[in-house]
């Protein structure tokens, strides 16, 4: 039994009709000049000739995206300015290094110019409890380590760095800071960050007033800025 190929014919407005009723079981055939022609002629007559709506549409797009910026604005400026920058900090990190200090032992640097009332880096670390600080804190010390990197967040909860955390460990106190460390609150969960007082410069070294309570034991300051207080509690 052979099977016999429809004949293709062609209707009066130049397209090809298809016997079958579908293009796809009648074969591959070739398209005429002219035919192909014709066709690209009235695609690039539709083309040129938009529909009435889609002209209207397209002038209001300027409005539209104008409108767009307004709202984009107005959300940006009702919104926690912290919130925001907190999460540009997260996409585009300041350009930190740490090396020996002259204040004590290793400190943090700026490797490009911070601009004032930025924020620098996040202090990282693990989120204890009190009482855990204080085991912790005994154990560091028989154990030898000669420095606890803690920072309290608020009465119950204190952030941990000394064996997991980031370079934020590593800023000296100064009685004259260039920084100041600020508890914000992002998605329900309390951080501590450090933001950038004045303009710094790069190679400048990071510094924050510890802030640490008064003690009958006082701890030397080292910072050696003019108005040094002599002590860090």
């Amino acid at each position: 039994t052979s099977f016999s190929t429809p004949k293709k014919k062609k209707r009066d407005d130049g397209m090809r009709e298809h016997v079958t009723g579908c293009a796809r079981s009648e074969g591959y055939y070739k398209i005429d000049k002219k035919d192909k022609l014709k066709y690209l002629n009235n695609s690039r007559a539709f083309a040129e000739e938009p529909p009435a709506d889609t002209q209207v549409r397209s002038s209001r797009v300027p409005a539209r995206r104008s409108e767009q910026r307004r709202l984009l604005s107005s959300f940006t400026g009702s919104c926690d300015s912290d919130l925001l920058k907190f999460n540009q900090l997260k996409f585009r990190k300041k350009k930190l290094k740490f090396c020996k200090s002259h204040i004590h032992d290793w400190g943090l640097f700026a490797m490009e110019p911070i601009a004032a009332d930025e924020m620098v880096i996040e202090y990282v670390g693990q989120n204890i409890r009190q009482v855990i600080a204080d085991m912790r804190e005994k154990r560091y010390e028989d154990e030898g380590i000669g420095s606890s990197y803690m920072f309290r967040v608020d009465h119950d909860t204190i952030i941990d760095a000394t064996k997991c955390g980031n370079f934020a460990r590593f800023i000296n106190h100064s009685c004259n800071p260039n920084c100041y460390a600020k508890v914000i609150t992002v998605e329900s969960q309390k951080k501590i960050v450090i933001y950038s007082k004045q303009h710094i410069n790069v190679n400048e070294e990071i510094t924050y007033d510890y802030k640490f309570p008064i003690e009958d034991v006082k701890i030397p300051c080292l910072c050696g800025s003019e108005n040094c207080r002599g002590t860090l509690n």
